[in-house]
């Protein structure tokens, strides 16, 4: 089974009320190939919500306690990253995952690339909260940037 991130799906549960449609996303689902999970609303937040980066790290220094997520007003939410991380790794786990396909950029999802903590749509090399979590755990995250070569590989 194959996890995706749900605003790939066409949910419109991204921090802004939209969504990051991908066809080849809903053909995976529309197989029975792939089950949707959001992080974000697993860790506790409804849409819409503010912006958040991480500041002072990547997802794996969030896990480490040596950084934090903030929201763009300010507010501390690290605990809600962190809360539906562990909430989408048991969801992986229960279901047997063997690849989990994640939207890039997020402060869950990014798998290669993360937001500076500005504010300022700086991108930087970096994994999200629950790309890190999962990858401690063995599992597979691709984001839907890498979805083309994961998709020749299981054709």
């Amino acid at each position: 089974m194959i996890l995706v991130s749900s605003c790939l799906a066409g949910l419109k549960v991204r921090y802004n009320g939209t969504d990051s449609l991908d066809n080849r996303i809903q053909k995976l689902l529309s197989e029975n190939r792939a089950i949707t999970v959001c992080p974000e609303l697993l860790g506790g937040f409804l849409t819409p919500r503010e912006p958040a980066e991480i500041v002072g790290g990547d997802g794996e220094d969030v896990l480490n306690g040596k950084a934090i997520v903030i929201e763009k007003s300010g507010r501390d939410v690290t605990d809600l990253y962190i809360n539906g991380a562990y909430v989408t790794l048991k969801k992986a786990q229960e279901l047997g995952a063997t690849t989990i396909i994640l939207k890039e950029y997020s402060p869950s999802c990014g798998s290669s690339m993360i937001y500076n903590g500005e504010f300022k749509g700086i991108k930087v090399p970096g994994i999200g909260v629950t790309t890190a979590l999962l990858r401690r755990n063995d599992l597979i995250v691709i984001s839907e940037e890498n979805l083309t070569d994961f998709l020749d590989g299981i054709q």
